[in-house]
Parts: structure tokens; C-alpha cells; sequence
């Protein structure tokens, strides 16, 4: 299984990602990026498979199941929190783009049909994580018990600054345990350029995963629009390299009967968590919100 997937490498379909859980060589997460010139319409049969219809850049109307949803969307990942809705399996999709958009579409394999629902911008949880030089923002749009309406369905949103670190300490989600659950996880990047906004292959930033035998031991450079797989093991840490923010997107989903996203730390590393009890956030967190960017 080749994890690391480059951006313009991933699709025969002519989207930005149209990646399947066949593509991706297990059994239910997976991923479309697509793009919609202004005033274009798009329709999608979403199959066996419940999905997030998620603006990048951009705003557009959905239109499933009878309703209609409109979504302010945002200039770019790196401005604020966006609109989405969340449209079911054995679905009818219609996207329609008011001005040009980009579109993620994080979507899981499922049993249950559930009805089509709108995610204000307003309600979504941004969560501010770890301390330091590991300070990020998460958006909790699909996450259980903030987002409770998916069977399997799980995403979230994080913004780690220029510098930082994030998805430390390493951890693992690959075994039913007292701590985890089973969860086939993507990290779906983007990388701002020098503004710090507009996504650009200029910058890169630099994500590890392994397993405690060595048997997997990957530290690849990402750059804006890469893909990276995580079948199983330690994933962690994602570093933003100096000058370049990194957003990632993160699509999770597995067998457990109930929604869940709980991991396992790496023992290793798991001290480190104590020791920003007595770090300062970094002031540059929170990055943005429903209203926009803050920093």
C-alpha cells in the first residue's frame, strides 16, 4: 500500500481526489476533492457511502433529498470556519456553485440511512490543543458528540501555525482496546505560501507514522494537496515548517458499532502531555473562527 499519495497523482476521474477505501486498499474511508467553475452544477450518487459536503475555498447550495442547503463557505482553509452539510448514503447529490469553488467530500462506508442535515459555521466547536510549539486549532465539524449525526462517518479540521507541532504525541487507533477503537484515518493537507492564506506548493511541512516494531517507519515532506494513508500504527507528529501553516484534514472512520475516535498515545511520549501544564498557549491560537481569521 502506497501511503503517501502527492497531489496531481491521485485521480482519473478529473477531481482534485477521488480516492475509495478500494483505492486506498481497505474497507471504509474515503475522499473526493472537486472543483466547480462559478455558476456550474455538479451531481453525485453517493451510493453505499454517507459523506460531509465540505467547502475549501468558496460557497455553493446542495441539494438532496428534496432540501435545499446553502453554504457560506470561505476564501481559503486558512480564513475561517466553514458551513457544511452532511448528505447520506443511497443519496441523489446536486452541487451548484455560486462563484468558483472547492469542494471536500470526506465519506465512509455505512449501513444505516440517515436524512440530510445543514452545519451552521456558527455551531462547530474550535478547540484549541496542546501548548508551546504544539499549539493548533481543531474544528470539531464531524466529530462524536459535537457532530452526532453520521453511522460511521468522522472528520475534523486542524490548523497548526508556522513552527509548530501537531498530532503529538504519536498515537494509534488500530485495535479494540481499553483506550482505542479500530478507525482507517486520512490526513488530507493543504499548506499556506508565504501570506499565509493562499494555498501553495511553495511551502511543505513534514508528517511521520510507524509502528512500535519498525515494521513501518515513514517521514515524508507534504506539500499543499497531498494525501497521507494510516492503515495502522503511530501516526505523529505533522510539523508546519517555519513561514508555512499547515491545514489538515482529517477523515476517520471503522467496524465499531458506535461512532468513536479514541487512540492510544505512543507510552514513549505520552509525558509529554503534563509538560504543557505549565507552557503558555501559543497567542497565535486560535487561528480563525465562524467570523473569520483572528491572528
Amino acid at each position: 500500500m502506497k501511503l503517501h499519495r502527492p497531489a496531481g497523482t491521485l485521480s482519473d476521474s478529473g477531481d482534485s481526489i477521488h480516492l475509495t477505501p478500494e483505492d486506498a486498499g481497505w474497507t471504509y474511508t474515503g475522499l473526493r476533492v472537486l472543483n466547480l467553475r462559478a455558476g456550474a452544477t455538479r451531481t453525485l450518487e453517493t451510493g453505499e457511502f454517507e459523506a460531509f459536503v465540505l467547502p475549501l475555498a468558496g460557497s455553493c447550495t446542495v441539494r438532496v433529498d428534496g432540501m435545499t442547503f446553502e453554504l457560506s463557505g470561505r476564501d481559503s482553509v486558512f480564513t475561517r470556519v466553514t458551513d457544511f452539510a452532511y448528505v447520506p448514503r443511497d443519496a441523489h447529490v446536486e452541487l451548484v456553485a455560486e462563484g468558483d469553488v472547492e469542494l471536500a467530500l470526506p465519506m465512509a462506508r455505512c449501513t444505516n440511512r440517515l436524512n440530510p442535515k445543514y452545519g451552521p459555521a456558527e455551531q462547530v466547536p474550535v478547540d484549541i490543543r496542546g501548548a508551546g510549539q504544539a499549539t493548533r486549532q481543531v474544528a470539531n465539524f464531524g466529530v462524536p458528540g459535537c457532530w452526532d449525526h453520521a453511522d460511521r462517518l468522522n472528520a475534523c479540521e486542524l490548523i497548526t501555525p508556522d513552527g509548530n507541532w501537531s498530532s503529538y504525541p504519536p498515537h494509534k487507533h488500530d485495535e479494540a482496546s481499553d483506550c482505542e477503537v479500530v478507525n482507517e484515518e486520512i490526513y488530507y493537507f493543504r499548506i499556506a505560501g508565504r501570506d499565509g492564506i493562499t494555498p501553495s506548493r511553495d511551502g511543505f511541512g513534514m508528517h511521520r507514522t510507524y509502528t512500535a516494531d519498525g515494521t513501518l517507519d515513514e517521514n515524508v515532506a507534504v506539500r499543499d494537496g497531498d494525501v497521507f494513508l494510516v492503515p495502522h500504527g503511530y501516526h505523529g507528529p505533522c510539523i508546519a515548517a517555519p513561514g508555512y501553516p499547515m491545514y489538515y484534514l482529517n477523515v476517520l472512520a471503522g467496524p465499531a458499532a458506535a461512532r468513536s475516535m479514541a487512540f492510544c498515545d505512543d507510552p514513549a511520549h505520552t509525558w509529554v502531555r503534563g509538560s504543557w501544564d505549565d507552557e503558555p498557549l501559543d497567542p497565535r491560537c486560535p487561528v480563525t473562527n465562524h467570523k473569520g481569521r483572528l491572528g
